[in-house]
């Protein structure tokens, strides 16, 4: 028996469950994958996420070039949200993701 480790640091699959491991993650990419929508949006659409998850997971997905955050200099301010290109790459991923996960649940 082999007990030798193997090191995952820079395994590509860790390396994309650090992007987007956040709980909220997928389902705020998810939900952009469509179009851009603003805050209150999302919030709205993303059943049981709080503000303060949201806005740190929004923030996450900014510093990880995931998703661009477009602020208008208006009164009041408005914010929208949309993925980047990075981000909208992730859709045939979700998508797979969504009829393995269809398939889990029905088995």
């Amino acid at each position: 028996m082999n007990n030798k480790k193997i090191d995952f640091s820079n395994c590509p699959i860790t390396k994309t469950a650090e992007v987007l491991g956040g709980k909220w993650s997928l389902p705020i990419i998810f939900s952009l994958i469509k179009e851009t929508k603003r805050f209150k949006e999302l919030e709205r659409q993303i059943e049981g996420i709080n503000t303060r998850m949201l806005v740190k997971e929004l923030k996450q997905l900014e510093i990880n070039g995931i998703v661009v955050r477009k602020v208008y200099p208006e009164i009041p301010p408005k914010v929208e949200y949309s993925l980047t290109e990075k981000g909208r790459a992730l859709k045939n991923v979700l998508i797979e993701m969504r009829n393995w996960g269809n398939e889990y649940i029905t088995k």
